[in-house]
């Protein structure tokens, strides 16, 4: 696995979430299913087999995420030009009907925790990096080039 970003905040809660299902949740799946496999025939016990099922899926979430924390880069560092776009920057952009989006790049494990969140993998996020502000730039949206304006750059919010 190639080394990838992430934001501290974005490690911490993959950390949280390891912690989590390790300290937490297997050890009550590992109980109930201790408690259904002294309940008798395991073969035809519901209990014991969803039990065991939740075990490995846990299980797998765990060696994921341990090895995911392993090849992640933390990007704690703020660039010394706050009015460029790099990693970790929310970017709020005009379009050619002067309406507003906003963004924040950040690491592909992220993406999904909130919806202005993009990766720094996707083709807008490559046509924005390194970019400053007052800036525009084109895109393709389906089959039709778009122009934005870059009007705010953040690394605070």
């Amino acid at each position: 696995m190639l080394k990838d970003y992430i934001t501290p905040e974005g490690y911490a809660k993959l950390e949280s979430e390891l912690k989590y299902l390790w300290k937490v949740k297997r050890p009550e799946i590992a109980e109930k299913v201790k408690e259904a496999a002294a309940m008798g025939d395991r073969s035809e016990n519901a209990e014991y087999i969803y039990g065991k099922k939740q075990l490995r899926e846990t299980d797998r979430r765990t060696r994921y995420l341990n090895k995911r924390l392993e090849h992640l880069n933390v990007v704690q560092d703020k660039p010394d030009n706050r009015e460029q776009v790099f990693f970790g920057a929310r970017i709020t952009v005009e379009d050619e009907q002067e309406k507003t989006f906003t963004y924040r790049i950040v690491g592909s494990d992220e993406i999904g925790d909130c919806k202005e969140n993009i990766s720094f993998k996707s083709p807008f996020a490559k046509a924005i990096l390194g970019k400053h502000l007052d800036d525009e730039f084109s895109f393709m949206l389906g089959d039709k080039r778009q122009s934005f304006l870059i009007i705010k750059v953040d690394y605070d919010g």
